[in-house]
């Protein structure tokens, strides 16, 4: 779709009490996915939007939802991937929605049941919850969804990567056919585009960026080296900067490690993984939001709920298990128009892993100082990108994780 940018939430079709409580909270000029979606989901429309981590979805699906909400006294549910982004979900639209009269609800894992269940049966406006919490939920008849008017799927290829496919379409099931369904995701896989044709009314699909392409601002590198020689690199590293960093492991004990051993070098880290309570988690990001923590370690799963805007450079010390692993974990940094850099170390044998990357991004990832590639391999991996690849012709290669 094509649609001019506005400036100011003006002219977006917008309620003025929700101007008024925009403007209070300091927010004067939508970014492009909120310019685009914002007045086709008012209008009750069904959207797919692309669009990559903190670009500001959340009140891009929340203001049309709360609006509607408002307006046709129905009910709405966010579906989201993990606890830690259902909180910051929850937290922006109760800010918004307490002054509409609205009232939100939680529901995911890791928290009382009991609790839980009363807010169930308080009727919230709109329930926001991971997939897997609320079928425990729908199950015991502790939740209705017949008279939910306004679906929201965020980060739905995170969800449909963590396997809950089968609880999102039990959802589905149980939710009235006539609704409004808003779903944005970074990248468009097929099951994406499944969802979209069997639960979706003619939906109009907005795109911030292509599918799988990668923020401008952030520059790239990749570092080849022998896995024995990573910790010695990011030493080095690390020494070049001050600002945030989040580093990526591809297993909780391997955060564990890694945490240790950064602390070890005399920085202050922690890290967070799905062996930690939730309790433990919001700590470790609530101290990296404020600076305890310079360093934050994070398994993909534990960090799809990261929103931490300064984030000076993400370090990928295992590569992802997908290409799109790799779009969400960079995406973590150069937020809101500032500069970021990611850096990425990979074994000499993971050449095929990294181009499959750059297929995916459509970028040529640049090859690090310190690399132990020798020439000719970087001479061919080089002259590989220069071919006729289609790199979606073939299936995607997902290595176990432990």
């Amino acid at each position: 779709m094509s649609q001019k940018t506005t400036s100011n939430f003006y002219g977006l079709g917008i309620a003025p009490k929700l101007l008024e409580i925009l403007e209070k909270n300091h927010f004067t000029t939508p970014t492009p996915i909120q310019a685009k979606t914002i007045p086709l989901a008012i209008e009750g429309k069904d959207l797919i939007g692309i669009a990559q981590t903190g670009t500001g979805k959340t009140l891009a699906f929340g203001i049309p939802m709360m609006q509607n909400i408002a307006r046709l006294k129905t009910r709405g549910l966010v579906l989201v991937p993990t606890r830690e982004l259902a909180s910051q979900v929850e937290e922006m639209l109760m800010r918004f929605g307490r002054s509409l009269g609205l009232r939100t609800a939680v529901v995911v894992g890791g928290a009382s049941m009991h609790l839980q269940i009363r807010a169930l049966n308080s009727r919230p406006h709109i329930i926001v919850a991971t997939p897997g919490r609320l079928i425990d939920h729908l199950s015991k008849r502790q939740a209705l969804l017949n008279d939910i008017g306004i679906l929201t799927l965020d980060e739905a290829d995170r969800m449909l990567d963590m396997g809950f496919a089968p609880q999102i379409e039990k959802i589905l099931i149980r939710m009235p056919k006539k609704r409004q369904t808003l779903l944005f995701s970074a990248t468009m896989p097929q099951s994406i585009v499944a969802i979209a044709s069997q639960h979706m009314h003619l939906p109009l699909r907005v795109e911030i960026a292509q599918p799988g392409t990668t923020v401008k601002e952030v520059d790239q590198e990749v570092i080849f080296l022998p896995a024995s020689e990573k910790r010695t690199m990011l030493k080095k590293v690390l020494n070049k900067y001050s600002g945030s960093i989040l580093i990526f492991s591809r297993t909780k004990w391997g955060a564990n490690k890694l945490s240790s051993a950064i602390r070890a070098m005399g920085y202050t880290a922690t890290e967070i993984h799905s062996n930690r309570s939730l309790p433990q988690r919001r700590l470790a990001i609530e101290g990296f939001k404020k600076g305890t923590y310079q360093i934050l370690v994070a398994t993909d799963i534990a960090a799809r709920g990261i929103d931490v805007n300064n984030i000076e450079v993400v370090i990928n010390f295992d590569l992802p298990g997908t290409p799109d692993d790799y779009v969400h974990r960079i995406g973590r940094t150069a937020r809101a128009g500032k500069k970021g850099k990611a850096i990425s170390f990979a074994t000499p044998d993971q050449q095929r892993d990294v181009r499959d990357i750059e297929h995916l991004i459509r970028t040529q990832i640049v090859i690090g100082e310190g690399s132990a590639l020798p020439k000719t391999s970087q001479h061919v991996a080089r002259n590989s990108q220069q071919q006729n690849y289609n790199y979606r012709s073939r299936p995607r290669r997902r290595r176990r994780r432990n």
